[in-house]
């Protein structure tokens, strides 16, 4: 099953804010969906049903208050002169906090040898691009302060993606509560 460690954003004011920037870009790439919009804190990929009971007992065991994060900032992976990914940033102090919660999600799965990829950079993935759509630069200095509103942190989802030519349909395996 393809696994990985998330936070959905929830806020209806974000969700749309994103909408209308996608709208609002000229360019030819798919939108992510509103309901799909959220930072991955870790890719896990294939893993077993009985490694999927492991990765609930691990993530269960970290604990996090609830933090507020401010979305603003677009950019583009790798670079905007051949994007592959538009996505949306955060403000400093969010970034730290998501960072630091990335790090405790990696900590508690390293011992099943579950191991990050590439180091966790802050970001919701808002386009996918597959075709080359040329230097995109311009357009993206233009939105670069642009901000998308206040989002608080507090849950952890495990989800599953089940990859489909339509996109990823993703539902959730379990999610870890912040303490009060």
């Amino acid at each position: 099953m393809r696994t990985f460690v998330a936070i959905e954003i929830s806020e209806n004011d974000i969700k749309k804010s994103i909408k209308d920037f996608q709208n609002k870009l000229q360019i030819s790439a798919k939108p992510i969906s509103s309901d799909q919009l959220h930072f991955t804190l870790q890719f896990l990929g294939e893993i077993s049903e009985e490694q999927i009971q492991k990765v609930i007992e691990s993530l269960q065991t970290i604990k996090f208050s609830e933090f507020t994060i401010n979305l603003k900032g677009i950019g583009a992976f790798p670079k905007p002169k051949f994007p592959r990914v538009i996505w949306v940033g955060t403000d400093e102090e969010g970034g730290k906090n998501l960072i630091e919660l990335a790090k405790r999600v990696e900590n508690v799965l390293k011992p099943l040898g579950l191991i990050s990829d590439k180091p966790f950079k802050p970001h919701i993935t808002i386009f996918r691009i597959k075709k080359k759509i040329g230097d995109i630069t311009e357009e993206l200095n233009k939105q670069k302060f642009m901000d998308f509103g206040m989002q608080k942190i507090s849950r952890i989802m495990l989800k599953k993606s089940e990859l489909t030519s339509e996109g990823p349909i993703y539902s959730n395996l379990e999610e870890v509560i912040a303490v009060k």
